[in-house]
C-alpha cells in the first residue's frame, strides 16, 4: 500500500513538472518581432494601395481594401502565437532551425511588399511569394513536429498567402 502511494505521488509530480509556466518574456518577444515585421511591410504597402498603378493592375477578384488590415492583423496574431508555442515547446537543438525558418519567412513577407508596391514589379513579387509560400510550408512542418496547435495556427497564413499568390500572379501575367 505504501509503495502504491509513492508511485501515485511520483506520477503526479511527473505530470506537474511537464506543465510549463507561461513565459511572458518569450511571448512579448514573439509579438514584438511579428509587429516589427508587420510595420516594415506596411511601410512599403501603404504608399502603393491607393496608387493609380495598383488600381490599374488590381485583379477583379481582389477583396476591398478594408479587408487586408483586418486579415493581416488576425494572421500576425496567429503567427506570433505559433512562434511562441513553437519556441517554448522546442528542444534546444531545434531553436536555431526555428530562427532560420521563421526568419526567412519574415524577410520574404517584407520583401514581397517592397517588390510589389514600392518597386511595382508584380513578376518578381510573384516569384518571391512562391518562395514565401514554401517558407510557410517549412514553418508548418517544423511547428507540427514541435507543437501541433502552433502548426494549425499557421494554416490560415498558408491559405491567405496562396490567395495572395493568385492575385499577384494575375497582376503579373495580365
Amino acid at each position: 500500500m505504501v509503495k502504491r502511494k509513492k508511485s501515485v505521488k511520483k506520477k503526479i509530480t511527473k505530470i506537474k513538472s511537464k506543465k510549463k509556466k507561461f513565459n511572458w518574456k518569450v511571448f512579448l518577444i514573439s509579438f514584438i518581432i511579428v509587429i516589427f515585421v508587420a510595420y516594415l511591410g506596411s511601410i512599403f504597402t501603404s504608399q502603393g494601395t491607393g496608387s493609380a498603378w495598383y488600381q490599374q493592375i488590381k485583379p477583379s477578384i481582389t477583396p476591398p481594401n478594408f479587408v487586408f488590415p483586418i486579415a493581416w492583423t488576425i494572421l500576425f496574431v496567429l503567427i506570433a502565437l505559433a512562434l511562441y508555442f513553437t519556441w517554448t515547446n522546442a528542444k534546444e537543438d531545434d531553436k536555431p532551425r526555428i530562427v532560420w525558418i521563421y526568419g526567412f519567412n519574415f524577410i520574404f513577407n517584407i520583401v514581397w511588399s517592397l517588390l510589389f508596391f514600392t518597386l511595382k514589379n508584380p513578376l518578381f513579387a510573384f516569384i518571391e511569394i512562391i518562395a514565401m509560400e514554401i517558407s510557410i510550408i517549412f514553418m508548418l512542418i517544423l511547428s507540427w513536429r514541435i507543437d501541433k496547435k502552433a502548426a494549425w495556427m499557421l494554416v490560415p497564413y498558408l491559405l491567405w498567402v496562396a490567395f495572395a499568390a493568385v492575385l499577384t500572379g494575375l497582376a503579373a501575367f495580365a
